[in-house]
């Protein structure tokens, strides 16, 4: 077997097949380990979150302070954030809770505010991939819940509807791989076996995985990239058992090993080892142990140190549990973010004239000052980019000035400021559909008034220098949406002038027509296009006139050909997005727009899940049909 590195140490002798399996396999050590662990009983409600460094072992201690006394709410991680919501507080006058807070791994501190769940609940759990959390069932007296709730792991706001367990329940052990959920036990009002599954990123009711060996509740839920274990519980009385499932399959569980102390407990994993935090033994009394077993081989646990102090109930997360998978994204995941960036921009559009604005896509917040174009008020150009330059191309300029400019501007993503020439297009037009790969940016020109075309043309965006000519569209049309991997590009929808739903495609790396892919599921106009690396989205527009604005947001994957399916809605049904939109390879936002009058919204979506898009934030001036690029899409990895 290879020498693997460290993530943070990239000494070692490896393979693009050894890091797969390692990665796969459970066994690719990480260099984050910190486990939060929130809350607890003991005998009342506990407000402190403990802290643990998992690749040690040693005694906890104190990261910082929810604010509330609280037990019994549910914890999830990504790689910057650990999140807690519901529970109940206080002892005294028991209630359940819907507030949802959040810390950062990397500053000690106490809680801030992320947002509230659908419902009050108590005895719930959570468990998360680095983009969705979800909180599964729970309990506010009388009523057991079968709510599962969502969020976004890095915006702030309150959860959305996901879907069901298959059955109501509370006191349920829950962990997951990047793309399944477990949940393991609970209690209906008396002790269940049952384990549910959900795939993460789409939204839907939870299916039957299997059984645990026996009935249980209260037990901590722990994962690696492959395999999950329910640790320990109680059945009435506390127990030792750890009992494992593999994740991407169905069936029962299987025991393979023992705590150090029987009790109900939490957990959580650097997706090598799980660390198991504190409890109670039942009959007995609240207890400090932490224990940590390696997820792989099972076995008995071994003493890893104290809690701070006795405790149950309490929920733990980390910044490297096997929803993280050790780092990377995905079933079989890159090695590496190829892309890389994180850079959105924004430029021109008819509501601010020659503003170039930049957002942090992988965040949330308005967009700031970037510099500005050499052309005023100029809309319906034709964003692209590759890692390194932003491009803007021709474009429409409203009064005083008008036409249709057959200029290219670009700027440099690393340096703050006003655009610089770059070259000309063969005419003047309002561009239609653009993309690009880490080499070439193609657009086609739409309009080349008063005529409607189906021309082609492209830059070699590191070479500043004139466009030449691609080839044609299936379609001569104005107002489509274009997006790529580094492979292919694709233009949907516009406008001939009667609304199109076609969508063809282009290998980049050729020069020639384009080739029909398949259709939209609305026929429309101004729409917007984002992409990761396999998956293309469109979204909003005109449709069946332009006086009537839609929230569709459709999607393909870009290595196929065939129709667009439903993926969910923007908050605000509108059109001119032409362009609007950019993306790294797990996000998308869709920025400005007509509604009819002109919004500064910047939607957000998780392009490889189908939901409704989230608030972002906004554009410094409301505006529509400006030009969008990214230093990190998913037409630059692998190119």
């Amino acid at each position: 077997m290879a020498n693997y590195p460290q993530l943070d140490n990239s000494s070692g002798v490896w393979n693009l097949r050894d890091v797969y399996d390692a990665v796969m396999g459970g066994y690719w050590p990480s260099a984050k380990s910190t486990g939060l662990f929130f809350g607890g009983f003991n005998p009342g409600e506990l407000s402190t979150i403990a802290k643990v460094t998992i690749s040690s072992s040693g005694n906890a201690t104190v990261f910082g302070d929810l604010g509330t006394n609280t037990g019994n709410g549910g914890a999830c991680g990504s790689f910057t954030r650990a999140i807690y919501g519901g529970g109940v507080t206080p002892a005294s006058s028991p209630a359940a809770i819907t507030p949802i807070v959040y810390v950062n791994f990397s500053t000690e501190g106490n809680s801030a505010s992320f947002g509230d769940l659908t419902a009050a609940r108590e005895r719930t759990n959570a468990a998360s991939n680095s983009t969705r959390g979800l909180w599964f069932g729970g309990f506010n007296n009388p009523a057991y819940s079968n709510v599962i709730d969502y969020i976004t792991m890095d915006s702030a706001g309150n959860a959305t509807d996901f879907g069901d367990l298959t059955s109501s329940r509370r006191s349920i052990a829950a962990s997951a791989s990047p793309t399944r959920a477990i949940m393991a036990g609970g209690d209906t009002g008396s002790l269940v076996n049952t384990i549910d599954f959900v795939e993460i990123a789409t939204i839907g009711n939870a299916t039957d995985f299997g059984d645990l060996t026996a009935t249980n509740q209260n037990a901590g839920g722990a994962a690696s990239s492959t395999r999950y274990v329910c640790v320990g519980g109680n059945n009435p009385s506390s127990i030792t058992e750890l009992q494992f499932v593999t994740i991407a399959s169905q069936g029962n569980a299987t025991d393979y090993g023992d705590l150090t102390v029987s009790r109900q407990t939490d957990s959580t994993t650097n997706s090598v080892k799980s660390v198991n935090y504190a409890g109670y033994n039942s009959p007995a009394a609240e207890v400090n142990t932490i224990d940590i077993f390696t997820i792989s081989t099972g076995g008995n646990a071994v003493d890893f140190g104290d809690a701070v102090t006795d405790n149950f109930r309490c929920r733990g997360t980390s910044n490297s549990h096997g929803g993280l998978n050790d780092g990377y994204q995905g079933t079989r995941p890159l090695p590496f973010n190829e892309a890389g960036g994180d850079v959105g921009m924004f430029s021109g559009g008819s509501g601010d004239s020659d503003s170039i604005q930049t957002i942090n896509i992988s965040s949330t917040g308005n967009a700031q000052e970037f510099g500005s174009l050499a052309l005023s008020r100029r809309q319906f150009a034709g964003g692209f980019s590759n890692k390194t330059r932003s491009l803007t191309a021709n474009g429409y300029m409203s009064a005083p000035s008008t036409g249709y400019p057959a200029v290219i501007e670009y700027v440099e993503f690393a340096t703050k400021g006003n655009s610089a020439d770059f070259g000309d297009t063969s005419a003047g037009s309002e561009t239609g559909g653009a993309f690009a790969n880490n080499t070439r940016g193609v657009f086609s020109l739409g309009v080349v008034s008063p005529a409607v075309v189906n021309t082609v043309e492209y830059v070699t965006i590191a070479t500043l220098g004139n466009a030449a000519d691609f080839g044609n569209l299936t379609v001569a049309r104005h107002g489509p949406a274009g997006l790529s991997s580094n492979v292919r590009g694709l233009i949907g929808g516009g406008a001939t002038p009667s609304l199109s739903d076609v969508i063809d495609y282009v290998t980049i790396s050729t020069v020639g027509d384009f080739t029909d892919f398949g259709n939209l599921s609305v026929a429309r106009s101004q729409s917007a296009g984002a992409n990761s690396t396999t998956r293309g989205v469109f979204g909003g527009g005109a449709s069946p006139t332009t006086s009537a604005n839609i929230n569709t947001i459709d999607y393909i994957t870009i290595a196929t050909t065939g129709n667009a399916s439903d993926f969910g809605d923007l908050i605000t049904a509108r059109r001119g997005l032409h362009g609007s939109v950019a993306s790294n390879t797990i996000k998308g936002t869709f920025a400005g727009g007509q509604t009819p009058g002109n919004t500064a919204e910047i939607d957000q979506i998780t392009i490889a899940s189908t939901a409704n898009a989230t608030d972002f934030g906004d554009l410094i001036v409301a505006n529509n049909n400006v030009a969008a690029a990214a230093n990190g899409h998913g037409g630059l990895t692998g190119g």
